[in-house]
């Protein structure tokens, strides 16, 4: 999955998936080091059915992958699919700022005028004719 290839089912998984605080934590954590599931449930203090629960929903979003080092399975941060959505979110930081720069785009935006200026009012029209 990459930035330009961005489905909006790709979205939803990944978005569902960041829905749960303990999910979010857990990519957190990931994304400093890689941690094994039992110390990840230790840390998030959850049992291993739930750590197992949260993990499976993570890797159907591709948030994270899985490494066995003999009976220890270790987990990382797939970062690819939170680029994804870094790119995704990307394409509004247009739309972003001060309330003053959001209402001018929300402005040009009911206007359909993109410069920021003023359109020509009737009366304006009617008197250079």
């Amino acid at each position: 999955m990459t930035a330009s290839s961005v489905t909006p089912d790709d979205l939803d998984i990944v978005l569902a998936a960041l829905a749960n605080a303990h999910r979010r934590a857990i990519v957190h954590a990931l994304g400093l080091q890689p941690y094994s599931i039992s110390q990840l449930a230790e840390l998030r203090e959850l049992s291993l059915p739930a750590i197992h629960k949260h993990l499976a929903i993570l890797e159907n979003a591709r948030l994270i992958r899985r490494r066995k080092t003999g009976r220890t399975t270790y987990l990382t941060l797939d970062r690819q699919s939170l680029r994804s959505l870094q790119g995704w979110l990307a394409g509004f930081h247009t739309y972003w700022g001060t309330d003053a720069e959001s209402l001018a785009n929300y402005e040009e935006f009911l206007t359909g005028n993109p410069s920021g200026t003023t359109p020509p009012t009737s009366t304006a029209i009617e008197e250079s004719s």
